[in-house]
């Protein structure tokens, strides 16, 4: 047990910190800060300030969109662990299927709202050809961060660096923080 003496008190750290983990649990579980605060027989600003003072992640909501990728599931796997909210990867079979299962009706609806969806993301890391990233470049708004893995058309998968993909990521997080 750690204990901190200020003045006459006498402090638990222990008992600060499962207080504090107790509050995140319960607005993780949705209740709103007034609820928490109610629960833990606190002030919802204090509930407020413990958020933002632990916060690493304020904005700049993050898309991924790429193909065609030999190690999909890999890059798909660093994406969700590093907290990327809307990912779109696809091998070259899947982006084919993706094409030729739909009518032209049904394809253009479809990269429609796509599209739409994208678009609302502040950063936007996009894989793929030159010529699909200057398409892409062109469409979207925010933050285009680009990766090319050759030249148009592109008929087989390519492998995608997954180190590079870490590092852009972290770069984007670190960039929120500052």
């Amino acid at each position: 047990m750690e204990f901190f003496r200020i003045q006459d008190k006498i402090i638990s750290w222990q008992k600060i910190e499962k207080t504090l983990r107790k509050a995140l649990v319960l607005r993780t579980r949705g209740l709103s800060q007034q609820e928490t605060a109610e629960r833990l027989m606190m002030d919802r600003s204090f509930i407020s300030r413990l958020e933002g003072i632990g916060e690493l992640r304020k904005g700049q909501t993050i898309a991924c969109v790429g193909f065609p990728l030999a190690n999909k599931e890999e890059i798909q796997e660093i994406m969700e662990q590093e907290g990327v909210e809307f990912i779109l990867l696809m091998t070259e079979e899947e982006r084919q299927d993706f094409i030729n299962k739909r009518s032209g009706k049904e394809l253009l609806n479809e990269l429609m709202d796509l599209t739409g969806r994208v678009r609302n993301f502040e950063v936007i890391i996009c894989i793929g050809s030159d010529e699909r990233l200057k398409l892409l470049e062109g469409i979207l708004d925010g933050q285009v961060i680009s990766i090319e893995i050759g030249s148009s058309p592109i008929t087989e998968d390519k492998w995608v660096d997954p180190q590079q993909i870490r590092k852009i990521l972290r770069s984007i997080k670190a960039a929120r923080t500052i």
